[in-house]
């Protein structure tokens, strides 16, 4: 079933059972007003003969000639008087006599002075009428078919009523939830025809700032975060691809040489070892790759743990030191260490060790001397570690584009590189909520000023 079928029905029920509440409110009412008021009636009518019996003493045979006449054309109060002894002394129709006065009916209506009730569908008061020093007990009874017939006709009214008010709304329902519904149809419609193809189609948006509004704008901008995911993969798989082809490319045709005819001994261990150098470019490709993968992994999927910054970073040395044995690495700390906690983050080692690792590479590797020297500082908030070199620099233009992935700038014919590391490190440190700066010359050296939160 449709949502807006749903919200109509739903909808007309509600109205419905509000509209029957109402109606039963006014019919309970109109059936108490009408026995109030045709009791007040009865006391009346009872009453009035009273007087003209008792005072105007009107003769008894008058008083039922005009009972009996009155009967005819409408329902005539019946009425009759009693004095304290029970003795019937007046009554408009014994042949009828509704009621059927008991003695105890009398004895009670004495005591209480004043009693209400029904004999079948006839409304009976009876009460207790002082009249020149004596007590006289009066009773009334009537069938009140004008005010019955009333409420049959208020109740069919309102049955008619309801079922035309349900019957209205219902269809007023199935237009406005169509007419509300129109403009998620329309989405609907325009994000069926969005595809892997033509991302940069968009929802139309009104202004008004309504909830389809905000809608249609939060869908847009996950159009726009995944166009700039499937345009960056598309980038990452080109590069990835030109990256591999170059070194395969060049295995493949050393192999062949190889085998097109016999070589010396010394050509063949020059073959084996270009055809090794090329195997350990893609050995190291394919684990920036693979570091790079875990660094984009959801961040509560990787596990953070307090980790001792001076410890990793010692280990990074040693890694790229047993890696590079020609390489010199520098480690200063600047300041007495009081408190571990002062350097210290909640963080995972493993990324961190890749991150540090490749910024010590880099500067080494991009260093007439092969020379980098680290050093460590905190206050009481932030961890704080520059890289610095005195290499060939970084032109101001490359900066603005040292994090995007498999970007090599001018130097790239300096030394071998994939163009991973940096953006590698760039995405470690922001899982680790820190912050990475630069500061080149050309021909003058890098520095990076990388800073983390400690525990």
């Amino acid at each position: 079933m449709q949502i807006r079928t749903q919200l109509t029905l739903v909808f007309t029920a509600i109205t419905g059972a509000i509209l029957l509440l109402f109606a039963f409110a006014v019919y309970h009412t109109s059936v108490n007003n009408r026995e109030r008021e045709f009791y007040a009636l009865l006391e009346k009518e009872a009453i009035t003969k009273a007087n003209v019996f008792l005072n105007a003493r009107v003769d008894k045979q008058t008083l039922q000639d005009i009972y009996h006449n009155n009967r005819k054309i409408l329902n005539e109060v019946e009425v009759a008087i009693y004095d304290t002894e029970h003795n019937l002394l007046y009554h408009d129709a014994v042949d009828i006599d509704f009621v059927k006065e008991t003695p105890d009916m009398l004895s009670k209506l004495a005591k209480e002075q004043k009693l209400y009730f029904y004999q079948d569908k006839w409304q009976v008061i009876g009460l207790l009428y002082p009249y020149e020093g004596k007590d006289y007990i009066v009773t009334a009874a009537a069938y009140d078919e004008y005010g019955y017939r009333k409420l049959d006709y208020l109740l069919k009214a309102m049955l008619v009523g309801l079922v035309v008010a349900l019957l209205i709304i219902y269809i007023a329902g199935k237009y406005f939830s169509r007419r509300f519904f129109r403009p998620i149809n329309a989405m609907t419609e325009r994000a069926r025809n969005i595809s892997a193809t033509n991302l940069d189609l968009r929802i139309e948006s009104s202004a008004n700032g309504d909830e389809l509004a905000r809608l249609a704008d939060t869908f847009n901008g996950m159009l726009d975060r995944l166009e700039s995911s499937f345009d960056a993969q598309k980038h990452f798989v080109s590069n990835i691809a030109h990256e591999l082809r170059t070194p395969l490319a060049a295995i493949i045709a050393e192999l062949e040489l190889s085998t097109s005819k016999d070589q010396a001994i010394a050509d063949y261990k020059l073959i084996i070892d270009r055809a090794l150098n090329d195997a350990k470019r893609l050995t190291k490709l394919s684990n920036s790759l693979l570091d790079l993968a875990k660094a984009s992994y959801d961040p509560t999927e990787i596990t953070f743990k307090p980790t001792r910054i001076d410890e990793v970073l010692i280990d990074a040395l040693q890694q790229v030191q047993s890696a590079e044995p020609s390489y010199r690495i520098g480690l200063e700390f600047d300041g007495e260490i009081e408190d571990d906690t002062f350097i210290s983050v909640q963080g995972n080692a493993y990324l961190l060790k890749v991150a540090f690792a490749n910024l010590i590479d880099n500067g080494c590797k991009f260093s007439d001397e092969h020379k980098c020297t680290v050093s460590i500082g905190f206050d009481k908030t932030d961890v704080f570690l520059t890289f610095e070199d005195n290499g060939i620099g970084i032109s101001a233009e490359d900066i603005e584009r040292i994090f995007t992935p498999f970007f090599r700038g001018e130097n790239k014919t300096f030394t071998d590189g994939n163009g991973i590391g940096l953006s590698l490190t760039h995405k470690i440190v922001s899982l680790h909520h820190g912050s990475i700066q630069i500061d080149s010359t050309p021909q003058k050296g890098t520095t990076f000023h990388l800073k983390l939160p400690h525990l």
